[in-house]
């Protein structure tokens, strides 16, 4: 498995877990670019955003993903924060496996 995010999910490599269920994990960014700056990614694993379905499906899988970081970002006490997500290779992604960076001050 070459894949870093599919490792932290496999217990493979160490994480500094914030939040896991059946579908997702969140983790402190190990290049924190904010005071809290964590991920949330998929435990299936997608290459980008970009890849999944122009479909009802593909738009849960999406809403998943976003209801996740929403739901880290209150876990973790932030009232105002961002998400960023790249696309592809000129879009700056630089792990292709679909996450979303969540990034704030903590209140």
């Amino acid at each position: 498995m070459e894949c870093v995010f599919c490792r932290i999910i496999a217990g493979e490599l160490p994480s500094k877990k914030v939040y896991e269920d059946e579908g997702f994990v969140a983790f402190h960014d190990i290049r924190p670019r904010a005071p809290v700056h964590v991920l949330v990614v998929p435990k299936e694993h997608v290459e980008k955003l970009s890849d999944y379905p122009d479909s009802e499906e593909g738009e849960r899988r999406l809403g998943a993903l976003f209801g996740r970081a929403n739901r880290v970002a209150r876990l973790l006490g932030l009232s105002g924060y961002k998400l960023q997500v790249h696309v592809g290779e000129k879009g700056g992604q630089e792990v292709f496996h679909v996450h979303v960076h969540v990034m704030g001050s903590p209140d």
